[in-house]
């Protein structure tokens, strides 16, 4: 299941942010290389990535780096956002006229 699961995160992300490999390579730090991504987002579920790549892909889709090593089948790295709540910031207003 995750080896497919990468390649479509990769394209789902590519397609939402309206972004190139080549963008995406940029926002790696271009320690990806626009060949790379394009690799794994074209893989038919049989992409591979290291732990040590994982930061660099999450930083190239602009999501957190857990989501990169769930798809990838890696384990998790302490996070420490995933203690934050977060709750809609809502005011009701009354129209009483």
């Amino acid at each position: 299941m995750a080896a497919k699961d990468l390649p479509e995160l990769v394209r789902r992300r590519l397609w939402e942010l309206a972004r190139t490999v080549e963008e995406a390579s940029q926002r790696s730090c271009r320690v990806l290389p626009a060949e790379t991504i394009s690799r794994i987002a074209r893989s038919g579920g049989s992409s591979f990535i290291s732990e040590g790549v994982a930061e660099y892909l999450a930083k190239a889709l602009d999501v957190p780096e857990n989501r990169v090593r769930r798809a990838a089948g890696l384990p998790a790295v302490p996070d420490p956002r995933e203690s934050i709540t977060t709750r809609p910031n809502l005011r009701l207003v009354r129209n009483d006229s």
